[in-house]
């Protein structure tokens, strides 16, 4: 929630975005890339990525793996409170004048909903590999 909050001022995403667009171009002379996530990565960050993935899942599925995170930290957890925290959000950040949450026009849209993280993970690695990117 912090993240959505303090993105949607532009100053703050103005001094971010440049920090963000310098570590993707010199993630460090070990490294062949880097890979970012973000709501705007795509879109606004790193336009001309050679693969752009949107990931997404149901808002129903969201508010499963979230309640499930805040409990494993041993968090008491109210589920209406997290649709809500959760539903603000993403309007915050779709409707937001600057990087609006969308998938990149040229971007491979992944539903996850129906997968885990290591289901994910594989899924867009083939598909990474199938570009021929490294």
């Amino acid at each position: 929630m912090a993240a959505s909050q303090v993105a949607f001022q532009p100053a703050v995403r103005d001094v971010l975005l440049q920090f963000q667009r310098d570590f993707a171009a010199n993630p460090g002379a070990e490294y062949a890339g880097a890979i970012l996530d973000g709501r705007d990565i795509g879109t606004v960050v790193c336009p001309d990525a050679d693969v752009k993935i949107f990931c997404f899942a149901s808002l129903e599925v969201r508010i499963k793996r979230r309640l499930e995170e805040l409990k494993n930290k041993g968090e008491t957890v109210i589920e209406a409170r997290v649709r809500a925290d959760m539903e603000a959000r993403d309007q915050r950040d779709r409707d937001r004048s600057v990087a609006p949450l969308k998938p990149a026009d040229d971007a491979w849209q992944l539903d996850t909903s129906d997968l885990n993280a290591d289901e994910v993970f594989a899924t867009a690695l083939n598909h990474i590999r199938g570009t021929g990117s490294p």
